[in-house]
């Protein structure tokens, strides 16, 4: 099967943007000789200092912060409630953000299980299920020869409705809708989708 990253340029665009684009891609983990390969259909941007439910806005963790200004493409995980979070370094030259990745659809190499049971609905749902943690903190996810990487979806020109709504779990935020999804899908994390 051949992969194809998607390319620093993809992730130097606004988090909003980036955000939107993602939906529909894949993320791929390699664990030893097996592949787990998911479609991303649910993500949230997240910006800088100006973003209240940023990182950069609570100046905490210190390495969370420096990475949101830091080169793109690159994962930043951090703990919430237990949970790690994974989030791809997304913004301008010169600005800050990330996207963080809510929700996948498991196409290859998951137990019926995780289907079943809609394992991956939810970001520290789907960390678990990939055996995502800090050690993959400031890895790059555009390089084919790394256990975690962005690629081009299998079909391209696919067709689907791309929904918003206010971002989960943040108790600021901006007047923006920055969460988006697939409409219809049934791996969405949450229902309160509107």
């Amino acid at each position: 099967m051949k992969l194809t990253p998607l390319n620093k340029e993809f992730f130097l665009r606004s988090p909003e943007i980036v955000a939107k684009q993602l939906l529909g891609k894949l993320l791929v983990r390699k664990l030893g000789s097996k592949l787990l390969i998911g479609k991303i259909v649910e993500t949230e941007a997240y910006f800088g200092r100006e973003d209240p439910a940023s990182r950069a806005s609570l100046g905490w963790p210190r390495y969370c912060v420096e990475l949101l200004y830091g080169e793109v493409g690159r994962a930043l995980v951090y703990m919430v409630h237990g949970n790690w979070l994974l989030n791809v370094v997304a913004h301008e030259t010169n600005g800050a953000g990330a996207v963080l990745i809510r929700a996948m659809e498991p196409l290859v190499g998951f137990s019926d299980e995780v289907r079943e049971m809609k394992l991956t609905s939810g970001p520290g749902r789907l960390s678990k299920v990939l055996h995502i943690d800090k050690r993959f903190n400031g890895m790059s996810l555009i390089n084919l020869k790394n256990e975690l990487l962005l690629c081009h979806e299998f079909q391209r020109n696919q067709r689907f409705k791309i929904r918003a709504s206010h971002r989960i779990g943040v108790s600021k935020d901006l007047k923006k809708k920055l969460r988006f999804f697939i409409d219809g899908n049934e791996f969405v994390s949450n229902i309160r989708r509107y």
